[in-house]
């Protein structure tokens, strides 16, 4: 079968892919695997990719590069040296107060100051459920509030230089007037 080629604008797959510089973040975190092992606490400098597909608006362009790459600095800027901390493990128990919070798995514990954490609804810190947080907290806080017609939402964590994990999100029909 051959394949028409796009002959308009319209009939192409478009996306928008933003990365920079200043899209990193220094933080601490550890993770637990093969159910009872628990990595030592530990350090990276992240980086973060956001990638939106969806076809042109009326500018001609699928999304406002200024407006993706800000939404995204503000997230970023909010877990830059500090310490990411699960709260939905099933072995890892947070308990927070006003001035602390203190993690335990197994016999192991923790305290840290509260100002200096990021408590994330997720099951454990990897590079692919702090991707998979990034990109609900844009779909929320960015792309709810402005119309558009995008598609999907992908945003790409490194952990170390060339190891990046990725999360792609469906947008149905996420247009919003308002």
């Amino acid at each position: 079968m051959i394949q028409k080629e796009p002959t308009m604008p319209d009939e192409a797959s478009y996306r928008v892919h933003v990365t920079k510089d200043h899209l990193v973040f220094s933080a601490a975190h550890f993770i637990t695997f093969n159910g009872d092992i628990c990595e030592r606490l530990h350090g990276h400098n992240w980086r973060v990719a956001v990638e939106v597909a969806g076809p042109l608006d009326e500018n001609r362009y699928v999304f406002d590069f200024i407006a993706l790459r800000d939404a995204t600095q503000k997230i970023v800027d909010e877990l830059d040296h500090r310490m990411l901390l699960p709260t939905l493990h099933q072995a890892i128990h947070v308990t927070t107060t006003q001035n602390e919070v203190e993690v335990r798995f197994e016999n192991r514990r923790w305290i840290f100051p509260a100002e200096d954490c990021v408590l994330l609804p997720v099951i454990n810190t990897t590079a692919e459920e702090i991707a998979f947080w990034i990109a609900n907290r844009l779909r929320k806080e960015k792309l709810a509030t402005v119309e558009h017609r995008l598609k999907s939402l992908s945003v790409a964590v490194e952990e170390n230089f060339g190891q990046w994990a990725k999360c792609e999100i469906a947008l149905h029909t996420a247009s919003h007037s308002g």
